[in-house]
């Protein structure tokens, strides 16, 4: 492994950013952003995808996931009920498809995120958090990484994943490297991290690897890190981390990779609230980028941000995720509300100010370690 691991994101980086066109995303206009279940939210999306890299197409649509939850009560506890959810897409058309697993499938209470890859004998690999045990009452926080593989079955226009596949637990945090992930009580945003494990091949080596937003030992809390793990004969083994935000982030969520003109670009999500001292740097997206899966690497235009929720709508949108194409989606998050977090809102404010939906597709350019935001034809 390379010498050079972990990368270490500081202060020196966060005192680089700056408000930029490139690096802001626009304000989302709420008729942009049209629900696609009535009754659910919808948050946190990934593709299915080939192994290449390219999005999975059966009988014309594109798979997609996504987490779901019955829209009831305050959206922050939708984490409690979170379920996978299969989605087809055809053009601006999105189409439910159902939960991706039976019911009691899991091994958690919850399903957190994950990635999905379809095999060349038309199974899918579903890598995802099992948060919790399944049963319990109330729900803990414990997060381990699971993979289920279904069978992809295709039977004119209805798709769906064959329910009995087994569920198997990949990996969980180490103890050492990485701390335990495995509190009882607790809250996003202020929980330990062991989990959205993102797949990558890497075209150097051919190998599958994962890389786990998790919780590195740190002075304070904010001990966020990408760890990697790699698959060796049938098993998965954890590696030193891959980038490292001691002492200024609390979780750097949802870790992704795409190879582009022989960079990998290291992606991921974090939210205002999560830096050290609170609000120092944006929600958004931010990236690092390497010669090679190993390091060195360096942060994204200096200070490691890609595109950030506009000024007037700090919160508009979250979970973002590059997909090959350089096309970024998301989900749409909390419209602004002056004086209100709307986080610790009453419940109906906080309902009548939620997205839980698709948020408008955004793109991206890469240059080396310089990135920009593809303006919006007109």
């Amino acid at each position: 492994m390379s010498a050079g691991r972990p990368a270490r994101w500081t202060r020196n980086h966060l005192e680089l950013l700056a408000d930029a066109a490139a690096t802001t995303a626009p304000v989302i206009d709420p008729a942009a952003m049209p629900r696609i279940l009535p009754d659910h939210d919808l948050w946190d999306l990934w593709p299915v995808q080939e192994e290449d890299g390219s999005t999975c197409v059966i009988s014309g649509q594109e798979l997609w996931m996504a987490l779901s939850a019955p829209i009831l009560g305050h959206p922050e506890e939708r984490h409690d009920r979170a379920r996978i959810r299969l989605l087809a897409k055809d053009g601006d058309r999105w189409t439910d498809l159902g939960h991706a697993f039976a019911d009691g499938a899991s091994p958690g209470s919850r399903e957190w995120s994950g990635s999905a890859i379809r095999r060349p004998d038309d199974t899918v690999s579903v890598f995802y958090t099992a948060a919790g045990r399944r049963g319990e009452t109330p729900p803990t926080f414990r997060q381990r990484v699971v993979e289920a593989r279904p069978a992809l079955v295709a039977d004119g226009r209805r798709i769906l994943l064959d329910p009995g596949a087994e569920h198997r637990e990949l990996l969980r945090s180490d103890g050492r490297m990485y701390l335990p992930a495995e509190e009882i009580t607790g809250a996003p945003g202020r929980i330990r991290a062991f989990r959205d494990p993102g797949w990558f091949r890497d075209p150097a080596d051919g190998r599958e690897y994962l890389l786990i937003a998790a919780s590195v030992a740190a002075a304070d809390r904010f001990g966020g890190a990408i760890a990697l793990a790699e698959a060796r004969d049938g098993a998965w083994s954890l590696l030193p981390p891959l980038v490292v935000a001691e002492g200024i982030n609390h979780e750097l969520e949802r870790p992704h990779i795409i190879v582009h003109e022989s960079w990998y670009y290291l992606f991921f999500s974090t939210q205002r609230h999560s830096f050290h001292p609170e609000g120092s740097a944006p929600t958004g997206l931010y990236g690092f980028a390497a010669p090679s899966l190993t390091g060195p690497y360096e942060p994204l235009n200096g200070s490691g941000l890609v595109l950030r929720n506009p000024r007037a709508e700090p919160d508009q949108a979250y979970a973002w995720l590059v997909l090959p194409d350089l096309h970024v989606v998301s989900f749409a998050n909390y419209r602004s509300v002056p004086g209100v977090d709307l986080r610790s809102a009453q419940a109906a404010q906080a309902r009548a100010g939620f997205g839980g939906t698709i948020a408008p597709i955004l793109r991206l350019t890469l240059n080396g370690t310089a990135t920009a935001l593809v303006p919006a034809g007109p």
